[in-house]
């Protein structure tokens, strides 16, 4: 699994000119689900992500969870992530998890979240989407488990 979490000020999905999923500030996730992923490796993601420190304290020091900040968090599944590019020019995904598995794993991570206190917003799985953001700092972390 790798997630790539963007400390965001705000963020949103839109589908055909549609705002599908939207949040002020808190956590952009992009998701990707590898063959091989399961529910463990789903909630040690979940976990980690939701217990990590990543905004500045009143010293400026990046002490605070995203539950010290009341964020929010917008996950959106993202296959291109898994993109292998080691040979040629035209990227492969084949490590990349197929769906339906790939779909019900991401609700699981999403549910995991929001099980642990968290509002989620997300895009729509197997659509194409309008992702925009304000990057805070910029921040960007990416989580490969």
């Amino acid at each position: 699994m790798r997630v790539v979490i963007q400390r965001v000020n705000e963020a949103q999905v839109k589908i055909n000119d549609e705002v599908v999923g939207k949040i002020n500030k808190g956590f952009l996730l992009l998701v990707g689900l590898k063959d091989g992923d399961d529910l463990e490796v789903v909630k040690k993601a979940a976990d980690k992500i939701s217990k990590m420190r990543i905004f500045e304290d009143s010293e400026g020091k990046t002490n605070l969870s995203l539950k010290d900040v009341n964020g929010e968090i917008l996950s959106v599944s993202q296959f291109t992530l898994l993109a292998n590019t080691k040979k040629g020019n035209r990227p492969s995904f084949v490590d990349a998890m197929r769906p339906p598995k790939s779909k019900e794993l991401w609700e699981d991570f999403n549910s995991e979240l929001e099980a642990k206190g968290f509002h989620v917003e997300t895009g729509r799985f197997g659509a194409d989407m309008q992702v925009s953001l304000e990057n805070d700092g910029p921040f960007t972390i990416v989580l490969d488990l």
